[in-house]
């Protein structure tokens, strides 16, 4: 490790991942207990001889080579550590002085020391004993995916084949021709994935993906009884909520409920893309429920959330993480925690490549509240999503290409052309030169955009638009809803503006 990098540690101070031990000639109990939560979590960095406030203490140059063999005989004492390691400390000098590094990478088991496991909240090492919480850390190990799990007892009728028909309609809509158009029931099952054969005992049948994606819903509360998502309003009464949806039912009808509740209580702000209009609110709400319906570690007994307040709205939901902190376009690492659920959503149109979903909030969220959404990764995780109800993107676009274009301009396009030609008649002459240039560059600009870009009121608008017309300066073209304006070629006069026109 260069000096630079240790600088940098030392000034960061100790996270998740990094920790400062003072001890100056003996490991203490409590570094074991770090070694043993960090192998637990994520991995980390210990430092011997550094106080909690990253200053550099000084392990004695001769005793450092006799810690670390007594270090590397400990954490390979089975009734220490269990199961045993094999780590290897170094020796850094730093401003003269001596610090002893161990570097401990993460674990594929689940380790204790003194038949305690450890786990790493934050910068803290904390003793775990509940046995929903050590459940977690096996969960967060486990090599295969608990979506797999196979259930030999689950016939056909627990299962809702009446869906499949739905399923094929939304597949070939994604895709005119989706190969499950033409499979049996049977056949879509097993392309999808849901049927499995356990590896341990040989046994076939529907997996756990199954059952949560077309199960009969008293088939999902008899296998999974903990699994629920808690849909919430809290802007009055935030501490209970002011309208709730617990949903219990299939993945699929899930989110058809989740969504029905977020255009219950979420606007829908108006919006322009490639001259279309698209709803802001359906594109981020649909990302937030599909990744906690998709992502979500199905055995948790931490339920799930969907929650709406009056600044933000957000979703929660146990994860099986394999990092932690906030997620940023720059250590976005894409994991699928249910390969075949996530599979399922997207043949059938509600999710696209792993990862997308991500980055389509980072782009669509400032649109919606003008702020950045927030993701917590961790053993739950966290999706933010900032709210205002007075942001408008298309209107402070406008502002601010006015702010920035058109107003430099108005003088310059327009000069004292309106007084010279007019007198004294047309009033504020900026007013009407702005109100032209909002025409150019939105032609369906309506009364009221236009008067909060010109910041004068509707009214004020329309009088001077229709002193504008009589000048013949601007000219409206089709329906009075689906029409748009025309500013006429040098807006001078009439005659001008007639033969510009002819050609």
């Amino acid at each position: 490790m260069d000096a630079n990098k240790l600088r940098n540690i030392l000034t960061i101070g100790e996270t998740v991942a990094v920790e400062f031990k003072k001890c100056s000639g003996n490991i203490e109990s409590d570094t074991y207990e770090t070694v043993c939560s960090f192998l637990n979590r994520y991995g980390g960095d210990i430092f011997l001889g550094v106080e909690d406030s990253g200053e550099v203490g000084n392990i004695p140059e001769k005793a450092a080579p006799g810690m670390i063999r007594n270090f590397i005989s400990m954490i390979g004492n089975p009734d220490v550590i269990s199961p045993t390691v094999y780590l290897a400390p170094e020796i850094l000098e730093y401003e003269g002085k001596t610090i002893i590094h161990i570097h401990v990478p993460p674990s594929s088991e689940v380790h204790s020391y003194k038949k305690v496991i450890y786990d790493r909240v934050a910068d803290s090492d904390v003793k775990v004993t509940a046995t929903g919480q050590i459940a977690a850390i096996y969960i967060r190990k486990q090599k295969i995916f608990t979506e797999k799990t196979v259930y030999p007892y689950v016939k056909d009728e627990d299962l809702r084949f009446d869906m499949l028909t739905r399923v094929r309609k939304m597949a070939a809509a994604r895709q005119h021709d989706h190969p499950w158009k033409s499979m049996s029931d049977s056949e879509l099952l097993q392309s999808a994935g849901l049927i499995s054969v356990d590896a341990e005992n040989g046994k076939r049948g529907y997996n756990l993906a199954a059952v949560m994606l077309l199960g009969r819903d008293d088939v999902i509360f008899s296998i999974n009884s903990v699994y629920r998502t808690d849909a919430l309003l809290r802007k009055m009464n935030m501490e209970r909520y002011d309208d709730r949806e617990i949903v219990q039912t299939n993945l699929i009808d899930s989110y058809d409920l989740l969504m029905q509740f977020a255009r219950k209580h979420l606007p829908d702000k108006f919006h322009l893309e490639d001259d279309a209009r698209v709803s802001l609110r359906s594109i981020i709400t649909r990302e937030m429920l599909v990744n906690t319906l998709m992502h979500r570690e199905l055995t948790s007994s931490y339920h799930a959330k969907f929650v709406v307040e009056k600044d933000r709205m957000f979703t929660e939901n146990a994860n099986r993480a394999v990092s932690s902190g906030v997620i940023k376009p720059e250590n976005l690492e894409p994991d699928s925690k249910n390969p075949l659920i996530a599979a399922f959503f997207r043949n059938i149109g509600l999710a696209d490549e792993l990862g997308s979903g991500i980055r389509r909030l980072r782009y669509y969220v400032p649109k919606y509240s003008g702020q950045n959404p927030e993701m917590i990764d961790g053993d739950i995780f966290r999706l933010i999503v900032p709210l205002d109800d007075n942001y408008s993107f298309d209107a402070e676009f406008d502002k601010a290409l006015l702010n920035s274009e058109v107003r430099e301009s108005v003088g310059e396009k327009y000069g004292d052309k309106f007084g010279e030609k007019y007198g004294d008649k047309f009033g504020d002459n900026s007013t009407k030169a702005i109100i032209m240039e909002v025409m150019r560059e939105n032609p369906s600009a309506s009364a009221k955009t236009i008067a909060n870009i010109a910041n004068i009121t509707p009214r004020g608008v329309e009088k001077s638009i229709s002193e504008l017309k009589k000048a013949g300066m601007i000219e409206r073209v089709g329906s009075p809803k689906g029409g748009r304006w025309i500013v006429l070629p040098k807006g001078m006069d009439a005659e001008d503006a007639a033969g510009n026109k002819n050609e």
